[in-house]
């Protein structure tokens, strides 16, 4: 028998797969895959000009499997990439106004799927979980 701390990273990893894939399957009907509407999430919520580098990173991708979703996204008109203003080496990302009216609709779906999903759960115990999870990133590096 397994105890609850030796469930949880599966549990974790579990939970977030299946919250990708119901809110991939939501947002199909846009024309968006999983790899193209979070990295347009990434860039509405930690601001535009990111350099690649730092988004895959956050993405947890490699640099190059990057390279080709933002080289799709770019001919699609999703997303701009610029010189870094500070790094000539680097390139720096940016949502388009295309990107932007869809994000909204995105947000919207995800609203929807995450008040499904939390719904009968007591705030208080997303908060405990919040701050677990909180904990954890933090010992991880992530923070």
């Amino acid at each position: 028998m397994s105890t609850p701390s030796e469930l949880l990273g599966m549990t974790i990893g579990e939970v977030s797969r299946s919250w990708r894939a119901k809110l991939d399957e939501r947002l199909r009907p846009l024309g968006l895959s999983q790899s193209r509407w979070m990295v347009l999430l990434h860039l509405s919520k930690r601001g535009d000009g990111v350099v690649q580098k730092a988004l895959a990173e956050w993405l947890g991708i490699e640099g190059p499997t990057l390279v080709r979703i933002l080289d799709r996204m770019t001919e699609d008109g999703w997303i701009e990439r610029r010189e870094s203003p500070t790094d000539r080496r680097a390139k720096t990302v940016h949502l388009t106004e295309q990107s932007r009216a869809i994000i909204q609709q995105i947000n919207k779906v995800a609203l929807k799927l995450r008040s499904e999903l939390l719904t009968d759960i007591p705030p208080e115990d997303i908060e405990v979980c919040m701050r677990v999870l909180q904990q954890i990133k933090q010992k991880a590096g992530l923070v």
